[in-house]
């Protein structure tokens, strides 16, 4: 968990911690509950932000330094981004949200550099 930080921002960090365990490049399924982690994959929005350097057409682009990372890595995997809902009974997302919720609730969290003030 971490401090100060927010939803869309963990669920970069999940991508990006699970990518960064491969030591090969592989052919990954990315399941995740966040379509505003697999609509940027599945929609464009990646490419998009990148030509128009790192701004989307609604003006800031947030997040910009965890999506830099995410697309570096994702370079070197054959990434498939599987959007699935959150809380209907998917055995993983729901494991997932558990863990989530008790490291958020926990302590010793960590800081969020990137969003402190």
């Amino acid at each position: 968990g971490y401090v100060k930080t927010t939803n869309n921002r963990m669920e970069l960090m999940a991508a990006i911690v699970g990518l960064e365990k491969l030591t090969k490049p592989c052919k990954v399924k990315l399941y995740s509950d966040s379509q505003y982690l697999t609509n940027a994959f599945n929609q464009g929005w990646l490419e998009n932000w990148k030509k128009k350097g790192w701004k989307r057409s609604g003006g800031e682009l947030l997040n910009t330094d965890l999506w830099k990372k995410l697309d570096l890595l994702t370079k070197k995997h054959d990434c498939e981004f599987i959007w699935v809902k959150g809380h209907a009974g998917h055995p993983e997302n729901e494991r997932c949200d558990v863990l989530a919720t008790t490291a958020a609730d926990g302590e010793n969290l960590l800081i969020d550099e990137i969003l402190q003030d």
